[in-house]
């Protein structure tokens, strides 16, 4: 059985290809277009996977999209803005204002961010802007106005895109011949399916998390025996994802592509400082999130305004794992489940990830690697598989699940470019010597990764010994970060750098968990540790990626280090290369020491 999955189009469109209840190919629109969070109906990506398979409408059995049809969407959507005015009546509102009235001084505090000069720590607006934030954080009656005001044009907004974006959808599958073969699946339960389906996990609690999908912002399900039952839903606006973006906006930053920075700038600063005030914001209790008044985003704006930003990401990013720790632990000890897996967009947070291994009861973790919208079309996919045949979740040797170009296309580019190659005889070996003598190695090799992280074959290389790295790299990349980059790390020497992995290995691969480090990591490899002591790190095997596993062995065998640095292939705000073109672009625009494109490598201009 042949199955195509398209993810929401409202953002970062992808597009893969299931067959017999596996992922056989996957690809974002954004890859190709070069637009990053490409929207829109994914011609390109369908096209790509049209031609690398050899594939005709006939030989496509269905098409499963993420969202239900734009008149059921709108119906879900009203549901939950009626029924949210009447579960507003039951919530003890008044806490929120009360926390608003006794807002503390604030601090006299000194920052050194890489990347992050004084004068920008702060959100200053003008005098009757504050004063309008303020009024509107205070005043129940101007708050709860702000509320109803923001959630009904909400309403009117995503109604008015799903019909969009359905169009656009429908257009899409008539021209390649695929409209009779469409298949909607609930948004919630395509997250739920590619989490169980590729855990490998026969029993896992399943719990997804994000800003909106099919009238819910989560949900906990119980998969067992290849079949998943839904036990609990979060209704709309109980969104944590939402809450996130709230923050990320207020801090100056895009929703839904900046809150990483949120995570990094949250570790400079004490949680407990704003966390009473953000904590009352919500109320959970027996299994249930109630979001107080989440339409209202001045109650944000306002503590941006007064605060440093690390003060408010700090609180924020508490808040985020406490509730979804309160969350997660309720129905975890409600079904005595010991996997938990999880997808959504607020599984990204990877901080929040490590706080939910932790929780008692809670052996093993999984989070699926395009655990955002744009892994939807793979969960849509699996499920519609599910539902035609039982399948059995397995795991991902690894997600290098994208297009691959041959040594002669390569070639081509590089002569197109003016480019000198040298062809060593062992590529390997030559780019871990390159590492070990401080040179930055661009990497380009085998099949793209699918999902947000470059995991080795469209990355860039550094050793991890130069904490400053950080700043000067990401200014040459034209970038401003506030995490470290990521170390990858030798499976092996995996319980030698980090604490408490056991459980938690598998999901390593992809790069979707922190961990404390160990004295080690601390003393050999600064630039890949936070602030806090943690580290986002991927664990390379022989299995996951061979070529990438060689270069860590020699670059372990020259310097007794088992991990060096991996950052995303690409220059600000762009996609991670696809191309043999992107990635000569981006190694020439970034200045990059060295170039290894598949079995080539080159050197950058003035480069010793």
């Amino acid at each position: 059985m042949r199955i195509i999955g398209i993810s929401p189009l409202d953002k970062d469109t992808n597009v893969c290809l299931i067959e017999d209840g596996q992922v056989i190919a996957a690809l974002g629109e954004e890859r190709l277009s070069r637009v990053k969070m490409q929207d829109g109906f994914p011609y390109l990506a369908l096209e790509s996977l049209f031609k690398e398979y050899n594939l005709t409408a006939d030989k496509i059995d269905a098409v499963s999209y993420a969202f239900f049809d734009a008149k059921k969407e709108a119906e879900l959507m009203r549901k939950a803005h009626s029924n949210y005015r009447e579960e507003e009546k039951k919530s003890a509102i008044s806490e929120l204002f009360e926390k608003f009235q006794k807002l503390p001084p604030t601090p006299s505090q000194k920052y050194n961010i890489p990347g992050l000069p004084e004068e920008e720590l702060y959100m200053k607006k003008p005098w009757y802007m504050e004063k309008y934030y303020a009024m509107a954080s205070k005043w129940e009656t101007f708050a709860k106005s702000a509320h109803q005001k923001g959630f009904s044009n909400w309403l009117d907004v995503a109604t008015a895109d799903h019909k969009k974006y359905e169009q656009e959808l429908l257009a899409g599958l008539e021209k390649f011949g695929l409209s009779d073969k469409l298949q909607r699946v609930d948004h919630h339960l395509s997250h739920a399916s590619n989490a169980y389906y590729t855990s490998g996990y026969d029993e896992a609690l399943i719990v997804t998390l994000d800003g909106y999908g099919s009238g819910l912002a989560g949900s906990v399900s119980v998969g067992k025996g290849g079949k998943i039952k839904r036990i609990h839903s979060i209704p709309y606006p109980g969104s944590l994802g939402e809450f996130y973006e709230r923050v990320t906006s207020s801090l100056g930053f895009k929703p839904s592509r900046h809150e990483g920075k949120i995570v990094g700038l949250a570790a400079y600063e004490d949680p407990d400082f704003l966390y009473d005030i953000v904590r009352s914001y919500f109320e959970v209790k027996d299994g249930n999130i109630f979001y107080r008044l989440p339409h209202n985003i001045f109650f944000t704006r306002h503590l941006a305004a007064i605060y440093s930003k690390p003060a408010v990401a700090a609180a924020f990013q508490k808040v985020l794992e406490r509730v979804a720790c309160e969350y997660v632990a309720y129905h975890q000890q409600q079904t005595g489940m010991k996997n938990l897996v999880l997808s959504g967009g607020v599984v990204a947070n990877v901080k929040m990830n490590q706080r939910l291994f932790e929780i008692p009861g809670i052996e093993n973790i999984y989070v699926h690697p395009g655990m955002a919208d744009g892994g939807c079309g793979v969960g849509a996919a699996l499920w519609t598989a599910s539902a035609k045949k039982t399948i059995q979740p397995y795991k991902l040797n690894d997600v290098y699940l994208g297009p691959e170009y041959t040594e002669e296309e390569m070639a081509a580019e590089l002569e197109k470019q003016g480019l000198k190659a040298e062809r060593p005889e062992n590529i390997e070996k030559s780019v871990a010597q390159l590492l070990a003598d401080g040179k930055i190695v661009a990497r380009y090799h085998g099949r793209m990764e699918y999902g947000p992280r470059s995991l080795g074959n469209r990355s860039i290389l550094y050793h991890a010994k130069d904490p400053s790295v950080n700043l000067w790299l990401n200014t040459q990349l034209q970038r401003t970060e506030f995490m470290p980059f990521a170390p990858a790390t030798l499976y092996e020497e995996r319980d030698k750098c980090y604490k408490n992995m056991t459980g938690a290995e598998y999901t390593s691969l992809f790069m979707t968990v922190t961990f404390d480090c160990k004295d080690f990591m601390l003393e050999n490899c600064p630039a890949a540790v936070h602030i806090d002591g943690t580290a986002r790190p991927q664990l390379v095997s022989e299995d996951s990626n061979a070529s990438f596993y060689r270069i860590l062995t020699e670059y372990h065998k020259i310097t007794g280090i088992p991990s060096v640095i991996n950052t995303s292939f690409n220059m600000h705000e762009e996609p991670i290369v696809c191309s043999p073109y992107d990635a000569i672009r981006a190694f020439k625009l970034g200045n990059l020491h060295y170039l290894a494109l598949g079995p080539f490598l080159i050197k950058g201009e003035g480069v010793e």
